[in-house]
């Protein structure tokens, strides 16, 4: 057939061949019909080849999915498993200025020799305080001449309130080091705090020896060398953060050095080992990053401030108390891997590696001698700012700015990309020769259906999540968080590619071509990541950095795709875009993998009210939106997609199979051991009358993690279990010897059995006694006196029965100021002396209640730190528990009164 040579004529046969191109899916051309249509109206249409509606061949997909999987193993979890290269003794003399790893070790070995330290034992109170001193002393011998030592044992006794109970201390202990150079007049110091004191059981190698060894093998190196060093430096070993932050709160409230303090380091642990972060800076301190930028080994993220402050993480340090009580600036940094030791017995040396040791002592070592010749410390308050924003790039190198800097910063990409976008939308419409007006509305149409898909790819994997507690396999990954890959991460893999891949399908008849339809998909992801982060940044979250780097990343490769005009090739802009992707693909699955590091111990510790499925889900939805939204869509290139999408649907399938069998057990003995809490207790409970209306023993189970219901076997063998919530309508606080407000708040999954056995006392139980009532000149007030004796660890539980209320009291003023409502939770213990503590209440009563004995207070007392001494059948029950079990015990008493 012969062609009109006209330009009419050529413009038809063009369009002929663009519809031919259009039915190329999935590798198959589908027939149509050759007839030529010719257009009166001809239009100036970019010459389209067919690489604009092919795919890439399948066999190219494994590969494709294999070079993320390798960037992944090879850099990022190289990345952050490396440590530095400990230094031992020998190395000295070669690094005379440097931390030594080893010599740390040692100091924590001995440390740790003592044993558990808990306030109130002879082995917090005495055996560690000698040891400190020691250390000390041999240190001071070695020093340089250019620095003179100042040493004070801190003994005091204060309150405050803690959440929502009142924090009480008497006679605790801090062992203070004041370091200065002789020729030295500054009045600023730098405080650095770590704790010296454990939980029972524990020898708190990680938590909080490692930093205790730290500071000490620092002090040593500082106080060798020459110098400089404009302002002291103050090292404060803390004897009681346990209890909890009692120490610091005395150091910080009390202590003649504490006004001086401008900046302060944080030590503390959540883990044993790995890299410690620097999790809070600041606050309002931006300064502080310059000098943390220093450091050897960076490691920090304002994310995890963040999600910390949240309360998301079941611990405080002692930085809110500087901060809050002092208003010290600083940072504050922890160990947070390896978490399923934290706390335990098997918090031990052996499992700290050195190279741990060198890469937190070689950043505290520049950190305070950077602080120490600080400008800034002559007058912090001249440099408060603001918020700063702050992370590393995989531990390589530091970036940060202040939060109003973030703001315009996340305003000006996501302007920058959403011109980008608008003009990638106007060259795919006359490349397409389509009305913008079309094109506009075959983006909207892709932003509905990318939206559409992020919420179903959401909503998968909660309903995995939910389907897998409710079946009763929940934390099928804490030893093995393999297991989220696919249990989680496949899920969404699939729904964010499936659901497009079947909408790129339907409109395989329009008049854009599929290279063009994918990048439409694109723009939206990033529409949407642009919408959030506009959102995150109103309500001042700073963690919206992370998806403005997703932006920003995304719309440098699109400009460049649209400067070489390579947005018209599906190869080309795949490499592009491809190549754009790696460095935040690095980033968020390193940011990824430390959250899961952190997070996954501590879901057997978070109780088991919350579920840590829906969670851990959470997790693994807002980062796989961010290091894989692009990058499935670029899967949409190659061939039979939806079969590739559904080979990760098969996937999960198996995984979830893996979830149901004895392979996806929770814990390992150990190394991953499910955690027990118990109190063998004796409560007793008087009425009014003083009669005696409850008396009985049993055992307080406050569960530590979901899986609470493994030890309904071992329960029933001993008795019948009852839910502590159950006696909360009768009783004030539920009678029960409640350790903390933590425990108070879980009493609706919290287990009391009934048992014969008495617990074996090993001291005197509290004795309260009330030692005067006096009637003022208004008859319906009344003040009580009492004095009170016990064990070193007691709570005060005060109510008020009927009508009447307590107008005021000898204890922290905040309750009652505030008109908290009663009951009131006082938590209380002492350190070296024993001494009564007396104290006084003011109760007003009505005239139905003038006669009637209305103020009620109740005792428990805990030995936390005793030597063991279990009854026979207690015994066999604690026998009983699995081997990957780990248990805190102690023995306490709960006795009550009406007066």
């Amino acid at each position: 057939m012969q062609l009109d040579k006209t330009p009419s004529s050529l413009h038809s046969l063009l369009r002929s061949r663009k519809r031919r191109e259009l039915k190329i899916w999935d590798g198959e051309e589908e027939e149509e019909d050759e007839m030529l249509i010719v257009e009166p109206k001809p239009r100036r249409v970019f010459h389209l080849t067919e690489e604009k509606s092919a795919r890439i061949s399948l066999k190219c997909a494994p590969f494709f999915i294999a070079f993320w999987a390798v960037l992944y193993l090879a850099i990022v979890r190289t990345q952050i498993t490396n440590l530095p290269k400990p230094l031992y003794r020998a190395d000295e003399h070669s690094n005379p200025e440097s931390f030594i790893a080893e010599r740390a070790e040692i100091t924590l070995i001995n440390l740790t020799s003592i044993g558990p330290r808990v306030v109130g034992s002879i082995a917090n109170e005495v055996t560690a305080i000698k040891f400190l001193l020691n250390e000390i002393g041999k240190i001071r011998k070695e020093a340089s001449d250019f620095f003179e030592f100042e040493v004070e044992i801190q003994e005091a006794t204060g309150n405050y309130v803690h959440w929502s109970m009142i924090n009480m201390y008497q006679s605790i202990q801090n062992v203070i080091i004041k370091i200065s150079a002789k020729n030295s007049n500054s009045e600023n110091y730098v405080l650095i705090n770590s704790h010296y004191d454990t939980v029972p059981t524990s020898p708190g190698a990680g938590d909080d020896g490692s930093m205790v060894a730290i500071m000490l093998e620092v002090m040593r190196v500082i106080s060798k060398s020459k110098g400089p060093l404009e302002h002291p430096i103050v090292f404060l070993f803390n004897g009681a953060e346990e209890n909890p932050l009692q120490a610091s709160h005395a150091f910080i409230t009390q202590h003649k050095w504490a006004k001086n303090c401008k900046a302060l380091i944080n030590l503390d642990a959540a883990g044993n080992g790995g890299r410690e972060i620097l999790f809070q800076s600041g606050p309002q301190h931006p300064w502080l990053m310059k000098y943390y930028r220093q450091v050897s080994h960076p490691f920090a993220t304002c994310s995890a401030e963040e999600i910390f402050q949240a309360g998301l993480i079941p611990s405080d340090t002692d930085f809110r108390i500087f901060r809050d009580f002092g208003g010290v600036p600083g940072y504050d940094m922890a160990f947070i891997t390896n978490g399923y030791v934290y706390h335990t017995e098997h918090d031990k040396v052996n499992v700290l590696p050195k190279g741990s040791l060198q890469h937190t002592g070689d950043n505290v070592l520049t950190l305070a001698k950077c602080l120490a010749n600080a400008q800034e410390l002559n007058d912090s308050s001249q440099h408060s700012e603001g918020h700063v924003v702050f992370f590393d790039f995989l531990g390589s190198f530091m970036i940060f700015y202040t939060e109003s800097v973030g703001i315009i910063l996340n305003i000006i990409v996501c302007l920058i990309a959403i011109i980008a976008i608008g003009l990638s939308l106007y060259l795919m419409a006359v490349d397409s020769a389509i009305s913008l007006k079309s094109m506009l509305s075959s983006f909207a149409a892709s932003f509905a259906v990318q939206v559409a898909t992020l919420v179903a790819a959401g909503g998968l994997a909660f309903l995995n999540a939910l389907f897998i507690d409710a079946i009763g396999s929940a934390m099928s990954w804490y030893s093995q968080k393999w297991i989220f890959m696919g249990l989680y991460f496949c899920p969404l893999f699939f729904a964010m590619g499936f659901l497009p891949a079947c909408y790129l399908s339907k409109s395989r008849k329009g008049k854009l071509y599929l290279g063009f339809h994918i990048q439409l998909l694109m723009h939206s992801h990033c529409l949407f990541l642009i919408v959030v982060t506009i959102v995150l940044t109103c309500f001042g979250i700073r963690s919206a950095y992370m998806l403005m780097m997703a932006v920003l990343f995304y719309a440098l490769a699109l400009i460049i795709n649209l400067i070489t005009k390579c947005y018209r090739s599906v190869y080309w802009f795949a490499l592009i875009m491809t190549v754009c992707q790696i460095l935040p693909f690095l980033y968020y699955t390193s940011l990824t993998h430390i959250i899961y590091d952190a997070m996954v111990p501590m879901a057997g510790r978070s109780g088991s009210s919350s579920n840590p499925e829906i969670f851990m889900c959470g997790i693994a939805i807002f980062f796989t939106i961010l290091f894989a939204g692009f990058i499935i869509s670029l899967l949409q290139f190659f061939q039979k997609a939806r079969v590739l999408f559904t080979t990760f649907l098969i996937v999960a399938l198996v995984f979830i199979i893996i979830a149901l069998t004895p392979l996806g057990f929770p814990y390992k003995d150990k190394t991953a051991s499910q955690r027990h809490a118990l109190i063998h207790a004796h409560r007793i409970i008087h009425d009014a009358d003083k009669t005696i209306r409850v008396k009985e023993s049993g055992i307080y189970v406050f569960p530590q993690d979901r899986n609470v219901k493994i030890l309904n076997e071992h329960i029933e063998s001993i008795g019948q279990r009852h839910t502590v919530s159950d006696y909360c309508d009768k009783e004030m606080f539920c009678g029960m010897p409640f350790y903390n407000h933590r425990w108070y708040k879980a009493r609706d999954f919290s287990f009391w059995i009934p048992i014969e056995e008495d617990p074996h006392i090993p001291d005197e139980p509290p004795i309260l006694n009330l030692l005067s009532s006096n009637q003022f000149t208004d008859p319906f007030k009344t003040n009580y006196e009492f004095e009170l004796s016990g064990p070193d660890h007691m709570t005060i539980f005060i109510g008020v029965k009927g009508q009447g209320r307590i107008l005021d009291w000898s204890f922290n003023d905040t309750m009652i100021r505030e008109n908290w409502e009663p009951p009131y939770f006082i938590y209380f213990s002492w350190g070296t002396n024993r001494a009564a503590l007396k104290f006084t209440i003011l109760v007003e009563k009505t005239a139905e209640t003038l006669n009637k004995p209305i103020l009620e207070i109740g005792i428990g007392g805990h030995w936390t730190h005793n030597e063991k001494s279990r009854p026979r059948k207690y015994q066999q029950f604690v026998n009983s528990l699995p081997d990957y079990s780990t248990l805190t015990d102690w023995v306490a008493t709960y006795e009550s009164w009406i007066f």
